[in-house]
């Protein structure tokens, strides 16, 4: 794991001193031929992740670097769930029950659960404009994705986020939301509200 997120930090630190605007960009950015194919995986990862959610390569790098760790652990283990900032890479031989945080203020609190079924690997990440330190030009308490891949999801429940603001929001960004032709399922909460779809199963 440490050898992993060593060279992880390796890719970022180029990435962000090669690469003019990359740490704040808020859109995605095309990568110079240097990267591409360079020896750079978790970039490429983070940038095809957030060409698809419209958001800038940043918001996909918790997932992107949960997912690096976790595939190379699953070469010495059958199991695996690395978590970071709320953001999960699960590999799982039998299905899982996940607590989603919404904040200590929401009438949520403590009572939403999902089941996550067994798979081979799965991306489950959580943005929020309430929670935590990430930025989000929104103001859910929770959006999450789950995909296949966890930069994807990553990326995905950023941009979801970002559309909520309100309660009267939470319909338009599901349905832009569905849009995303890599993405299981979500969920997103907002004040009373929440808003469930695809192959997420609340339990």
């Amino acid at each position: 794991a440490r050898s992993v997120l060593h060279d992880c930090y390796r890719q970022l630190d180029a990435a962000i001193r090669g690469l003019p605007g990359f740490q704040a960009a808020l859109c995605p950015l095309p990568l110079p031929a240097w990267i591409q194919g360079g020896g750079y995986p978790l970039i490429e990862d983070m940038a095809a992740a957030c060409s698809l959610a419209g958001v800038g390569p940043m918001a996909a790098v918790a997932g992107a670097v949960a997912e690096r760790v976790g595939r190379e652990l699953l070469e010495r283990t059958p199991q695996v769930i690395v978590e970071n900032g709320g953001d999960l890479f699960i590999a799982s031989r039998r299905e899982r029950i996940m607590l989603v945080y919404a904040g200590e203020d929401s009438p949520f609190r403590d009572r939403i659960r999902v089941r996550l079924p067994a798979a081979a690997g799965l991306g489950v990440c959580t943005s929020s404009g309430r929670v935590g330190h990430s930025m989000s030009f929104g103001r859910a308490d929770a959006a999450l994705v789950m995909a296949r891949s966890a930069a994807v999801a990553d990326a995905c429940a950023t941009a979801l986020g970002n559309l909520v603001s309100r309660e009267d929001d939470l319909e338009a960004a599901v349905d832009f939301a569905r849009s995303w032709k890599r993405i299981l399922g979500g969920l997103v909460i907002i004040g009373r509200r929440i808003a469930l779809w695809g192959e997420l199963e609340l339990v």
